[in-house]
């Protein structure tokens, strides 16, 4: 089996410092979807690992969260695409879960589900936090310059053998021609 594991804001759909609250506030980045459909099509199962504590701060629940993410799969459905799974951390950081990034604890239960080895599994992040849960479950980890990797190429601590890409786009072409010449 051939997987990605997908950050969503910042990679899949626009970011904001105030969060994304609403299927209204949930937009897609240019290419993105295209991107994760040109992935399905070449045979990539596709998991999302999304920290979402606006849910542990009150701004949104779980219909709201429900709603974008069925927003993301119609929307998605119409490119030819779809996400296999998504995962979501609803903690705070004052939470001390194992699941929020940059713990890899959703990457161990992405793992489980998929039944899968980590270390043969490409994980896109735009954050320093989604680099670093990745890394520490094995993942190969790919910085997009969207949402906040522009911020996040700045940093000297980037895990070892980090590549970086324009976006979800150019990402997903090397994806796969790295697995056509493997």
């Amino acid at each position: 089996m051939k997987l990605v594991i997908l950050d969503r804001d910042g990679v899949i759909n626009y970011d904001s410092d105030q969060y994304i609250k609403s299927p209204e506030e949930w937009t897609p980045l240019p290419g993105s979807l295209e991107a994760i459909a040109l992935l399905n099509q070449n045979g990539f199962r596709i998991a999302v690992a999304t920290n979402q504590s606006g849910i542990g701060r009150g701004l949104f629940d779980m219909n709201a969260l429900n709603a974008m993410h069925a927003k993301m799969h119609k929307a998605l459905a119409t490119m030819g695409g779809h996400v296999d799974a998504v995962f979501f951390c609803p903690h705070t950081p004052e939470d001390g879960c194992d699941c929020r990034k940059p713990k890899p604890g959703l990457f161990y239960q992405i793992a489980d589900r998929f039944g899968i080895d980590l270390k043969e599994v490409t994980m896109v992040g735009d954050s320093h936090r989604d680099l670093q849960a990745g890394a520490a479950a094995g993942c190969t980890p790919m910085l997009v310059r969207t949402g906040k990797g522009l911020k996040t190429l700045e940093r000297e601590d980037l895990p070892l053998n980090t590549q970086v890409f324009d976006d979800l786009a150019a990402a997903a072409k090397h994806i796969i021609a790295a697995s056509k010449s493997a």
